[in-house]
Order: C-alpha cells, then sequence, then structure tokens
C-alpha cells in the first residue's frame, strides 16, 4: 500500500468517525430534549405565568405551546447571575417574555443563537471611552438590559416590575426584540422579514422614526410621539426595539395614535396583542 492511499484512507477513517460522532450527538441531544419536552409543565411554574397580564388570555392551544418553548429555553440557555442568585422564576418569566415575541413564528425552539442570560439584580453601570480630536473623555451610564451577540443582560430589579403589570416598558421584551432584529445579521430595525413586504416595512417604521427623531430633537410639541419616547429616538434599532414593547405593553394606545405601525408589528408577529390583553 503506497503512503498516499494509506494517508488517505486514515483521513478518510477520521472523517467518517468525526461525522458517526456528530449524528451520534445530535440524536442524543434530540432524545434529551424529547424527553424534557414530554414531562408535565411544572405547577409551580404556570403560577409565575398566571401572575402576567399576557398568559391567560392565550388560547390553551398557545399555552401549551409556550410551555413547551419556555421548557426548551430554561434548559438550553445558560443563566448566570450577577451577585443574585437565579431561581426558577427568572428563568421562566424571562423564558415567557422571550418565547412570546416567537409564539407564532418557530416551533418550540426559539432563538437558535442565543447561548446565555447574565441577571443582575440592579441596573449595571458601564464606562464609556471616546475620542475626539485626541482629547478622550469617559462616562459611566446606566443599563437596564442589553443583547450582544449570544448574550442578553437583563436586570431583574425592573424586569420583574414589568413583567407582572403593564408598565409601556418591558426590558425582557425590548432586549429580545433587539435579538430577533439581529436574525438577519444586523441590529438595523429590520428583523427577517419577506421580501415583498419590505418596502411597506421601511416606509412605515422608518417614516414614524423620522418624524420621532424630528420631535425629540426640538423637544416640544410630543404629541403622540410621547408614547412611543425619546429612547426610542436614539436609531432604527431602538425604535424597533421600543415600538415592540409598546405593541405587548400599550397596544390599544399604539392601535389608537400609530394605527399602520401597529399593523406591521402585528402582521410580523402575528399576534393581535390588542386582543390579548385589556
Amino acid at each position: 500500500m503506497s503512503y498516499y492511499l494509506a494517508l488517505l484512507l486514515v483521513f478518510g477513517g477520521l472523517g467518517l468517525f468525526i461525522f458517526t460522532l456528530m449524528i451520534f450527538l445530535k440524536v442524543r441531544e434530540e432524545k434529551r430534549i424529547q424527553k424534557l419536552l414530554a414531562k408535565p409543565f411544572k405547577e409551580e411554574y404556570r403560577k409565575y405565568l398566571q401572575a402576567t397580564p399576557h398568559y391567560n388570555r392565550l388560547t390553551q392551544e398557545d399555552k401549551t405551546k409556550i410551555e413547551r418553548s419556555i421548557t426548551f429555553f430554561t434548559n438550553t440557555k445558560e443563566f448566570i447571575g450577577v451577585d443574585i442568585e437565579v431561581t426558577d422564576e427568572m428563568k421562566v418569566i424571562i423564558a415567557f417574555y422571550a418565547c412570546l415575541l416567537l409564539l407564532h413564528k418557530t416551533t418550540t425552539n426559539c432563538y437558535d443563537n442565543l447561548k446565555t442570560i447574565i441577571i443582575y439584580p440592579n441596573a449595571v453601570a458601564f464606562e464609556n471611552v471616546q475620542a475626539t480630536n485626541g482629547i478622550y473623555t469617559k462616562e459611566k451610564f446606566l443599563i437596564d438590559g442589553q443583547s450582544a451577540n449570544d448574550t442578553v443582560i437583563i436586570v431583574w430589579h425592573d424586569a420583574k416590575k414589568e413583567a407582572y403589570h403593564l408598565r409601556h416598558d418591558n426590558v425582557i421584551v425590548h432586549e429580545f426584540a433587539h435579538e430577533i432584529d439581529f436574525m438577519d445579521g444586523e441590529i438595523d430595525g429590520i428583523p427577517p422579514i419577506e421580501r415583498s413586504k419590505y418596502d411597506e416595512w421601511s416606509r412605515v417604521l422608518f417614516g414614524d422614526f423620522k418624524k420621532l427623531n424630528n420631535v425629540a430633537l426640538k423637544n416640544r410639541e410630543w404629541g403622540k410621539y410621547k408614547l412611543l419616547g425619546s429612547y426610542a429616538a436614539t436609531n432604527e434599532a431602538e425604535f424597533f426595539a421600543v415600538a415592540t414593547e409598546r405593541f405587548f405593553e400599550s397596544p390599544h394606545s399604539l392601535k389608537k395614535h400609530f394605527p399602520e405601525l401597529y399593523k406591521e408589528l402585528q402582521d410580523f408577529y402575528k399576534i393581535n396583542t390588542a386582543e390579548l390583553v385589556q
């Protein structure tokens, strides 16, 4: 046997071994997930969901689906607490709102690329260093949450209050809207949508963003744009995330003052949130 033929056989055998191992691990993981999903949803977990403004008005079919999604989410993502102990309540509530956004857009599995959720007890201070004409300035700012790459940061103090009461804001919804926005590779206010709907989406969302931005620059005569607030005027990505918050938290107000925006979000998320919350 020649040297090159032997080398080919060795590498061929190694490749076959790796391929077989990958198939084995994939099958084993699928069996593990199916075993998890076959377990009854814990009643103590359901009590957390029943205390939210959104869960109880879901159809029984949607309740069953989102409970399966929560089970999958909490068992496939790593939850890390910083100066706080991660509880089942935190996992279930974060998973519920994350998966509610994708309830009618995916199967049980949601946020494939997400790996880690980091939970802080209170607002987190970060430093930002900027350079202008060789002059460096440092500023501190507080965040309630953040989405970056495969990680989401949630501040539980605010998230817990917002989870159980309609307050216009919902940091969990906001950060996972960013995750959805990034599913097409860019955080630009345009989540993965059909090409045929791109022009109308851009016209409505970016049109409202530009009007809000003009109002925010003048900082007067806010009118209906007060519902969206100044943070939504930061950029197109923040506008989409804030609009998503209002869609789930203040659907009646959003539908009244921004009917086209509401319609675009309803068409995208495939949920009529005005019927979901009262």
